[in-house]
């Protein structure tokens, strides 16, 4: 006869401290992965490269225009993932944008080469949104399009974020030079497979 399971083995959800904290290192390092970003000259996809492309082509700074961007998201990631997640992911641009803005005032970059550049930032921004998916919360953005167009159409979500992150790289070629654009992609490959091999929900609790 099977016994039941043991109630310590079940997987325990995070506590509202822990949630906090992991949105606030989640917030914090994405910053840091931005303000080095933009120390270099390079592009990014997702709505943050929306942003960071409509900054270099106004001069508006990044915060408040990625504050903005992602406003509209807010209804769907509402839709889609709840009201909870909706309201944290709030919180999480919000925060990362105050801490772009501010951040420069105590951290300054030198000489960074632009392959250590892009490595770093794929590792800083890679981490940063594995910590803010583990505590249910997101940047915003494109993402929660490509789900929500995925269950009304069935197009693919990765689809969608792949066609997106192609134009945003291919306007970047407009207003940064193949060089930058090419460093930016592998910046951008890095996250991804930070990502990829590390965010696996059946493994950590929630």
């Amino acid at each position: 006869m099977s016994q039941p399971p043991d109630p310590q083995d079940s997987p325990k959800r995070h506590s509202p401290i822990e949630d906090a904290q992991g949105i606030a290192y989640g917030a914090f390092m994405a910053a840091v992965g931005v303000n080095l970003l933009t120390h270099l000259g390079f592009v990014t996809g997702q709505t943050a490269g929306l942003a960071i492309l409509i900054s270099y082509a106004t001069g508006w700074g990044f915060a408040p225009v990625f504050f903005v961007v992602n406003l509209p998201f807010y209804w769907l990631g509402y839709k889609r993932l709840g009201l909870t997640f909706m309201l944290k992911s709030f919180v999480a641009v919000g925060l990362m944008s105050l801490l772009v803005a501010i951040l420069p005032r105590g951290l300054e970059f030198g000489q960074v080469h632009p392959a250590v550049g892009a490595i770093l930032i794929g590792f800083l921004v890679g981490s940063a949104l594995l910590a803010l998916f583990r505590h249910g919360a997101s940047l915003g953005g494109i993402g929660i399009v490509a789900l929500y167009l995925q269950d009304a159409t069935g197009f693919r979500a990765g689809w969608t974020q792949l066609i997106f992150d192609i134009c945003t790289f291919a306007a970047a070629l407009f207003l940064r030079d193949g060089s930058t654009v090419a460093w930016s992609f592998l910046g951008a490959l890095v996250l991804n497979l930070v990502i990829a091999i590390n965010h696996r929900r059946d493994r950590y609790i929630v």
